[in-house]
């Protein structure tokens, strides 16, 4: 029982380390410098991906073993959670920042763009995946689960410490004007009034189509993960 356990743990350390390791400065110059910038994101990719592999099959396979019992109600946040999560998602994933990948060449246009939902947070992707992963957590107590999307959680919330210290120590001085214009905490800087809302630039199509895909998974989550997401009460 558990060897796939332990299987998954490997996996899981080897995805969430790998991203921090690799993306380290010490070992992206020492990457890029041999194998130049493409050859670093191809290695990244590699290795992301194949580490994320394994760690879905091995997910699947793991044994559940109880850590927790299960709180019924508790169905009810993830239920709430989600949509923002998806949001989120969408809205990062489609909005271009200077904290994604490759985002550095927008330090070259005159005006840095922190459009849409980078006024709320410069890392929203991460911040969807963060409520994904900790409200799947509240409802799920078994081993697998608990390492599984423990594991994305501890990305998601060191990899914006860690992208944001990576932005600072690189860009220098640049930087300067994204982190006055920006928060890593969702609203902060609205609410210290150091940005104002972009309603232009979110747009409505993003927020819909992230509440689109919101349904669609709910409806489906059954046949697409063995098990239905919705509260008791309304199965």
């Amino acid at each position: 029982m558990l060897e796939g356990i332990n299987a998954l743990l490997a996996a899981t350390v080897l995805f969430v380390g790998g991203h921090f390791f690799l993306s380290s400065l010490p070992v992206r110059s020492w990457i890029t410098e041999r194998l130049g910038p493409g050859g670093f994101r191809g290695t990244y990719s590699l290795v992301a991906a194949g580490s994320l592999i394994w760690m879905l099959f091995a997910y699947g396979a793991a044994p559940y073993v109880a850590i927790w019992p299960e709180v019924p109600a508790l169905r009810w946040i993830t239920l709430v959670a989600m949509p923002i999560s998806f949001v989120l998602v969408v809205c990062g994933l489609t909005t271009r920042s200077p904290t994604a990948i490759g985002g550095e060449a927008l330090l070259d246009t005159p005006q840095v763009p922190l459009p849409g939902i980078l006024r709320v947070t410069r890392h929203p992707a991460l911040w969807g995946v963060a409520i994904w992963a900790a409200s799947h957590l509240l409802v799920n107590g078994d081993a697998a689960n608990v390492i599984f999307m423990g594991g994305f959680l501890v990305l998601a919330l060191g990899g914006m410490q860690h992208i944001d210290a990576r932005r600072e120590a690189t860009l220098g001085a640049a930087w300067g004007p994204i982190k006055l214009r920006s928060s890593a905490v969702p609203f902060a800087a609205l609410v210290s009034r150091r940005t104002e809302m972009d309603w232009a630039g979110l747009g409505w199509w993003r927020p819909l189509l992230g509440l689109v895909l919101y349904v669609v998974v709910l409806v489906g989550h059954r046949q697409l993960f063995g098990a239905s997401a919705l509260p008791y009460v309304l199965m």
